[in-house]
């Protein structure tokens, strides 16, 4: 008897998901609560189980992030992976970064299973970071980083500036804000270093727009940040948020810009576009 853990965003579902690969007889623990991705993610490489079997009926991304998760971490990369159900599109999303991985509808979830744990990857294919589920937009062009832009980072993740490929020509990295800066990148990870730093960061952006990223609820970085508190910190700051973006798999971001800065923009007839 397999030891099995299905990841399934529907807990109805999943409950019924989790009694067929009972019925195929395998030993099966559902994880069903999307809060829930960081501790489920620590579960898996405190006590791995024979393989994971990961639903892309719901939230498919969250279910890709959690592959590339089990994928780049050396305790569990070894684990068979398989993806069952979701739309035939986002399913080759997968596939393209996951190829080695078993993708099988509901119905034939039981043979998939029964495949994937008699014949494991020999040599998983381990996706190069954490941004490879973004690759079909780069970075720069999603962020909005344009040729000769000075872009300050705040507070950015262990080597993030060097995941920044494919960059336009004359772009310039900071580490703090400067009179040029054309763009910021601010990384907070808690709600008390939103809140007391947001409004000294605000006021030194000039005309410069401003992402404010936090932990998505399914990274190990998860904290009491989410949108909602960015945008509410934001508009208090004097801000004007009008993007919203999966930056990588850990990290979402707000797009700001200064009040001050949109309003004249728009009184001589500049139109703001986002990045997309």
């Amino acid at each position: 008897m397999a030891k099995v853990t299905l990841i399934h965003w529907s807990a109805a579902e999943g409950r019924k998901g989790a009694s067929t690969l009972r019925k195929a007889g395998h030993q099966v623990k559902l994880e069903a609560d999307a809060r829930e991705g960081p501790a489920i993610l620590r579960r898996l490489r405190d006590d791995p189980p024979a393989a994971v079997v990961i639903d892309l009926t719901h939230l498919p991304m969250q279910g890709r992030d959690a592959g590339v998760a089990v994928r780049t971490s050396k305790r569990t990369r070894q684990i068979p992976l398989i993806f069952v159900g979701g739309e035939i599109a986002k399913v080759e999303r997968v596939r393209q970064l996951l190829p080695d991985a078993v993708y099988a509808p509901w119905p034939a979830v039981g043979a998939a299973l029964k495949g994937a744990l008699e014949k494991p990857p020999a040599d998983p294919v381990v996706p190069s970071s954490n941004l490879a589920g973004y690759s079909g937009t780069p970075l720069p062009k999603k962020l909005g980083i344009k040729a000769d832009f000075s872009v300050a980072l705040l507070e950015e993740p262990e080597q993030f500036a060097e995941l920044i490929v494919e960059l336009p020509p004359g772009v310039r990295f900071t580490r703090r804000l400067l009179p040029e800066t054309r763009l910021a990148v601010w990384f907070v990870r808690s709600h008390a270093e939103l809140t007391s730093r947001v409004g000294a960061v605000a006021a030194s952006l000039g005309q410069a727009r401003l992402w404010i990223c936090w932990p998505k609820r399914t990274s190990a970085l998860a904290s009491d940040v989410n949108e909602q508190a960015v945008r509410g910190a934001g508009l208090a700051a004097d801000l004007v948020d009008y993007k919203v973006a999966a930056i990588d798999a850990d990290w979402s971001g707000l797009l700001f810009a200064s009040r001050r800065s949109e309003m004249s923009a728009r009184r001589h007839g500049i139109a703001r576009h986002s990045s997309t």
